[in-house]
């Protein structure tokens, strides 16, 4: 996503699959071949869910960095990169390949056999920095009740789009306050916080713009 050992200051987008690229699977790539917009030197990105060893890996993707790696299975990431401005929408184009969930764990087992489901969010937020997300501790963003965020968006994805596809998703404001960072996330099985998914699930996406 960025220079190999780039300062924060560069750094813009990332993925939480560090810890699985050592194992030498990458969920999340740049995609040249299958793009929204053919022109020379574009590049979609693909998240493709798989299972990893004993535990299972959607590939996402967000705005901010990865920091570390935590007990194999958790990660410490900076969610977020400076920003300021309030847009309507963010739009682009998506194509979304749901599987059957077959990866469950004790807490999840409804899910299994059930369709995957993508997800799209957004935050805006005037925190001093980017949000520091610990797995292992439980520390993620609460979006209804963290009093720094100034709006958000979801789009969930529940099935096969048959190819790209245009979106746009709205958000919706909590205040009129100007933000200073801004979060967009996207993983081909939400429900992976859960320890839920489907194997081979997919997500491409590509052209992202602001709608003002």
């Amino acid at each position: 996503m960025y220079e190999e050992n780039a300062p924060a200051s560069h750094r813009v987008w990332d993925s939480a699959n560090k810890g699985t690229s050592i194992l030498g699977i990458n969920c999340t790539q740049p995609e040249k071949e299958h793009v929204a917009v053919p022109g020379d030197g574009k590049a979609a990105v693909r998240m493709r869910s798989q299972k990893v060893a004993w535990a299972f890996a959607a590939g996402n993707l967000y705005t901010g960095y990865f920091v570390k790696t935590i007990n194999m299975s958790g990660a410490e990431i900076m969610m977020g990169t400076p920003f300021k401005g309030r847009p309507k929408a963010l739009t682009g184009y998506l194509h979304y390949i749901p599987k059957p969930i077959d990866f469950v764990k004790s807490s999840t087992k409804a899910w299994k056999g059930k369709m995957d489901q993508g997800a799209i969010d957004v935050v805006l937020a005037d925190w001093d920095g980017p949000f520091r997300t610990n797995t292992e501790e439980g520390r993620f963003i609460d979006t209804k009740n963290d009093p720094a965020i100034i709006a958000t968006g979801t789009l969930v994805l529940t099935k096969d789009t048959g190819g790209y596809i245009r979106f746009t998703l709205p958000l919706e404001y909590k205040n009129g306050r100007t933000p200073t960072i801004v979060m967009i996330s996207a993983t081909s099985s939400r429900l992976e916080s859960g320890l839920a998914g489907g194997e081979g699930s997919t997500l491409y996406l590509d052209e992202l713009s602001f709608v003002y």
